[in-house]
């Protein structure tokens, strides 16, 4: 069916709604991210304290970590470096060959490996393409580049249509 390209696995509040133990427990090892609002606020250079506990449990846990993101080389960078996290920049979601990439620059497999975002049209869509597990996120902020505004018009659309067949529920 159409919608099933679009519908994640698990659809959650935030990044710290989600069962990192659940994961383990799946055999999931690695984590493929989306940064802009899903991390942090899009064009938002400022991480947390609970952002790095956050990262710190998904590496205590022994989970492998890679940023995959649409945004250019500068903007995920200067997030990504200090923070000595791995990224792909210009990822062209929902395209498979950045997840292709992540995957490879993980040492990991589909089986093994989550894609969590706030966005159906590039983070769910190209990781439910290659069949890895997907988890959507709320978008942390309303602020957002002009191309997102766009697919955000389409996603509500998809999310209203897969809701009204049952097929997205929220976890807590």
């Amino acid at each position: 069916m159409f919608l099933d390209k679009f519908s994640p696995n698990l659809y959650v509040q935030s990044i710290y709604n989600i069962d990192l133990q659940a994961l383990k427990a799946a055999g999931i090892t690695s984590v493929i991210t989306d940064l802009d609002n899903t991390l942090v606020e899009a064009d938002s250079p400022e991480y947390t304290p609970k952002l790095i506990k956050w990262l710190d449990d998904l590496q205590e846990l022994g989970f492998k970590v890679v940023i995959v993101s649409n945004n250019n080389k500068t903007r995920v960078s200067e997030f990504a470096d200090p923070l000595t996290v791995p990224y792909i920049h210009q990822a062209k979601k929902p395209t498979k060959s950045a997840f292709l990439k992540a995957i490879k620059l993980l040492g990991s497999s589909v089986e093994q490996t989550v894609v969590i975002g706030d966005q159906l049209l590039t983070d769910i869509l190209g990781g439910n393409r290659l069949g890895l597990y997907t988890i959507l996120v709320m978008p942390i902020s309303e602020k957002e580049h002009w191309k997102t505004k766009i697919n955000r018009t389409i996603e509500r659309k998809v999310l209203g249509w897969m809701k009204k067949r049952g097929m997205m529920t929220w976890e807590d």
